[in-house]
């Protein structure tokens, strides 16, 4: 093996060793793992490893520690895997594919751009991309079947009542209904308050099982697994009061605080050398998913900037040649956690502007030069910023970064604002692949941007990553709404 390979080893051993220290953290601190959710956890990431174990067995190939370097990867990549019961077959075929070509274009790319790819076998790499995906799409159809079963069901759940009718104890039940794996079957409410001031429908009124004084003696009598306590945090004498009921039971009982109704980022609960504690705002890139992001964001940069280097020096030659100043136009935004970073663009206006006031362009701008109408339009002007996600001053999807003039204006009057500095900024983001791109010449428009930047920090995964910069890449040839 070569010196190359040898270094590319090393460096993955080492992010292969980190990923499953964070895999295995994560399991850790899951108090509430059920059967259901464990296998779906395990399986894709199992099923990946025992299918490359298969293929290599059948060439007769020796098991040799470039696989084993290789089943560390594959592991750290995919665990934990999920994925919801899916209605249909197609469902799950979207699924495995989606998931399948992701962690295969992250591992090819990387073993074609280090050289490590060149170790294995070709014909066990072919193989083993094709009957992966197979055997997943078999085992994820099986799981769902097994799991909607109720054989299965009457197997594994556990009895759960909610006390307190409220916002929070209803958008529970809903969730117990719905995700089987979560193993809980629900069995009715107690509250204090007569029906007619519940929010429980006609039709649902069965639901509500009695009063709190009820609750200890229906426990012990219907074989109840677990309790969640869904009053406001304002009824802390009746809380008491039912934990001192329910002592003479040996029902788990839990306490679903009422600060998870307000509008919450990567919401999770943690502890600090085993104070318990709640995070209302985080970021979603921390541990492992921090590292894939940041991975994937160099990789994809790279390939990149050797891709379109001819192009770049183009555009560099044209604008010098077209107008006068700098071929780069370089202006202050806030980047990660409000930091203000240097952001790169190529100069597309006769003026700089990086002041106290800064215009947005418009259509028809006369600042913009002959060579910038085009490189704007097809956001040609963007592509130095691949330069500042090397840096680790931006990321290829995140929140676009405004000008800190306009950021000083925005976050006065728009709520929520500067939450989406939590995350580095990004060429691309949500916001912009839905339609707002370009000029927001209202505040009301700007607030919708930001709602979807918000959106983003909530619900973000890689694959949303690879979604976003689909799109764009569509919006890039398809759409002229920038100027």
């Amino acid at each position: 093996m070569g010196q190359q390979c040898k270094i590319t080893l090393i460096f993955l051993l080492n992010i292969s060793h980190y990923g499953l220290n964070m895999a295995f953290q994560q399991l850790r601190y899951s108090k509430e793992i059920t059967p259901l959710l464990f296998i779906k956890m395990l399986v894709d990431p199992a099923l990946m490893i025992v299918c490359l174990i298969g293929v290599v067995g059948y060439f007769g190939e020796a098991f040799e520690p470039k696989y084993y370097v290789t089943v560390m990867i594959i592991f750290a990549l995919t665990f934990p895997g999920k994925w919801s019961i899916a209605k249909t077959v197609l469902q799950d075929l979207g699924y495995v594919f989606n998931s399948w070509l992701f962690n295969t274009t992250i591992l090819l790319l990387f073993g074609y751009a280090t050289g490590y790819l060149e170790v294995f076998p070709r014909k066990v790499i072919l193989s083993w991309l094709w009957i992966t995906p197979l055997c997943m799409l078999i085992f994820h159809i099986s799981i769902d079947k097994l799991s909607s079963s109720i054989g299965f069901t009457s197997f594994v759940m556990r009895n759960a009542v909610i006390v307190g009718v409220s916002d929070l104890g209803l958008q529970l039940r809903d969730k117990m209904i719905s995700e089987v794996e979560l193993g809980l079957k629900f069995r009715g409410f107690f509250d204090d308050r007569e029906l007619e001031r519940l929010k429980i429908a006609s039709e649902k009124k069965d639901e509500l099982l009695g009063n709190f004084s009820k609750l200890s003696e229906y426990v012990k009598n219907n074989a109840i697994d677990m309790i969640y306590i869904a009053l406001p945090m304002t009824s802390e004498p009746r809380v008491l009061d039912l934990l001192d009921d329910l002592k003479d039971t040996t029902t788990s009982i839990y306490f679903v605080p009422d600060v998870f109704i307000f509008d919450l980022i990567q919401a999770r609960i943690d502890d600090v050398a085993g104070i318990p504690v709640i995070a209302v705002c985080e970021t979603p890139f921390s541990g492992i998913m921090g590292l894939a992001k940041r991975v994937s964001d160099v990789l994809f940069s790279v390939m990149i900037l050797i891709l379109v280097l001819p192009v770049m020096l183009m555009i560099a030659a044209l604008i010098k040649a077209t107008s006068k100043g700098p071929v780069l136009f370089k202006q202050r935004r806030y980047g990660l956690d409000g930091q203000q970073i240097i952001v790169y663009k190529f100069r597309s206006m006769a003026v700089s502007e990086d002041g106290s006031l800064v215009t947005q362009a418009t259509k028809d701008d006369a600042r913009v030069t002959s060579i910038g109408k085009f490189i704007r339009k097809t956001s040609l002007d963007e592509l130095p910023q691949f330069v500042n996600v090397i840096q680790g001053r931006m990321s290829v999807v995140g929140p676009r970064p405004h000008a800190v003039a306009h950021n000083e204006t925005y976050r006065k009057v728009i709520k929520g604002y500067m939450i989406r500095h939590k995350v580095r900024p990004g060429i691309t983001g949500w916001a912009q692949v839905n339609g707002f791109r370009g000029e927001t010449e209202t505040i009301d428009k700007m607030k919708t941007r930001i709602d979807y930047d918000l959106d983003y920090l909530r619900q973000w995964s890689l694959m949303l990553d690879i979604k976003i910069i689909f799109k764009t890449i569509h919006l890039v040839f398809l759409d002229r709404k920038a100027y």
